[in-house]
């Protein structure tokens, strides 16, 4: 009986652990020199966390960006508060990955989330024109998101600040409901850090949450 009990434990595991386990090429490429894969470990300002990655990015577009990465950050990343102490410096693309270097490390990515965050926050009925004019007005103007971040104008020219990540077809990235919580409560992703609190209701946090991903140049 154990022998039987001990056979099945080892298929479970075999079938499992792969799964779950961490990929040997977040430690041969030093990913951990510029990325957090758990909350517990040091802040390092050096690239995104990535400990809630299964939250925020969509499969198919980090699949696409590890294998052709593309410039997000155009300056140095930077989430400390200090970041206006720091000389700024061109950023550089991040490292390509095989095609089966990139599966192994995004089918790890997607497994990382946070506990109990509730998903369906924000719903695919697109802003009106009245809408989406008063999310523009509180994007560019009220809470001066345009500073930081790359968006387009009503001429589909590219404009904003370059401290943050581009928005321009952010869509293709971000999740939804990570942006809405991102924006919400951005606490519950980093305990320090440049992005301000703003203490939005809900239903403005969906609201510039659909703006963010209507910011988007012809594909």
């Amino acid at each position: 009986m154990r022998s039987y009990l001990s056979i099945l434990l080892l298929i479970f595991l075999v079938d499992v652990l792969p799964a779950w386990a961490e990929p040997e090429e977040i430690n041969n490429n030093g990913c951990r020199d510029c990325h957090r894969f758990s909350i517990k470990e040091k802040q390092l300002n050096k690239g995104p966390d990535l400990f809630y990655s299964g939250d925020k990015f969509h499969k198919n577009w980090l699949q696409k960006f590890l294998q052709s990465p593309a410039l997000i950050h155009e300056m140095n990343f930077s989430s400390g508060l200090g970041f206006l102490e720091e000389k700024s410096k061109e950023n550089q693309l991040h490292i390509a990955l095989t095609k089966d270097e990139t599966e192994r490390v995004v089918g790890f990515l997607m497994k990382l989330r946070l506990p109990k965050l509730e998903v369906g926050k924000v719903t695919d009925e697109p802003l009106s024109k009245g809408e989406h004019a008063r999310a523009k007005i509180l994007f560019e103007r009220s809470l001066g998101c345009i500073s930081c971040h790359r968006a387009l104008n009503l001429a589909g020219k590219v404009r904003g600040g370059v401290s943050g990540p581009s928005l321009i077809n952010s869509s293709q990235r971000l999740k939804s409901d990570w942006i809405f919580y991102w924006l919400k409560t951005p606490k519950i992703f980093m305990y320090e850090g440049r992005m301000p609190v703003f203490n939005l209701d809900e239903e403005t946090a969906v609201l510039i949450t659909k703006y963010i991903l209507s910011i988007r140049s012809n594909f």
